[in-house]
């Protein structure tokens, strides 16, 4: 007997039907990957959805937060989220620029280079903005949701939670290349026990956040 298919779960569209409803037509989700790492950029992804689709979920099926889908599937659904959005961005903040304005306003810089990615010569302008919880009061021009867990919650910050993802993690794929050793491509940057060993046995590379207090405390040990 044939086991029966386990579909695949999609976040919701509840607060994007409820706010187009409401007349909100242009809304673009945002979502940021790479925010607690110790090592790489932190990336972020704008989309904005025709929630005029009827068949919007079916054609997204699958998309939800990032974290909980497999490297394989995240790359598979972010060529469908690219085909099926209105407009879509990827920005990013450097290393340099975590170390120099802090992790909360670079990341808030590559949300606006996502932004601006997105729109740019498209004659699109967005009259409301998705976050997956951090709020963007720089922004204020936008009427903005800000949604606890809004990549589980909404689609729109699904898709965005996606894209960011897969570009950051080919970006430290891309970094591995350059700096051997540190297992890059492995965890992407994050503070697991091999990338920590790696630190012990290496010290600190340029791709570190230096700002950050365990490659502070790296550096110091290997300068004592």
């Amino acid at each position: 007997m044939a086991e029966p298919k386990i579909r695949s779960k999609t976040a919701s569209l509840h607060h994007e039907r409820r706010y187009f409803r409401a007349g909100y037509r242009r809304i673009v989700g945002l979502d940021e990957a790479g925010r607690g790492p110790l090592a790489g950029p932190v990336a972020a992804a704008a989309v904005a959805l025709p929630l005029e689709r009827a068949d919007l979920t079916q054609a997204l099926r699958g998309v939800r937060d990032s974290k909980e889908m497999t490297a394989s599937r995240r790359d598979r659904l972010s060529d469908k989220i690219k085909d099926v959005a209105i407009v879509w961005g990827i920005g990013q903040s450097s290393v340099e620029e975590i170390d120099r304005k802090g992790i909360v306003n670079a990341t808030k810089t590559a949300m606006q280079r996502a932004l601006d990615n997105a729109v740019e010569g498209t004659g699109f302008l967005p009259d409301y903005l998705f976050l997956d919880y951090m709020p963007w009061p720089e922004r204020s021009d936008v009427p903005q949701l800000s949604i606890v867990d809004g990549d589980k919650h909404s689609l729109t910050i699904a898709c965005a939670s996606v894209l960011a993802k897969v570009w950051r993690d080919q970006f430290m794929r891309m970094l591995d290349g350059q700096y051997a050793g540190y297992g890059f491509a492995q965890h992407k940057g994050y503070g697991t026990p091999a990338h920590l060993r790696a630190l012990r046995q290496s010290g600190p590379c340029a791709a570190h956040r230096q700002s950050f207090r365990p490659i502070c405390e790296f550096a110091e040990n290997r300068s004592d």
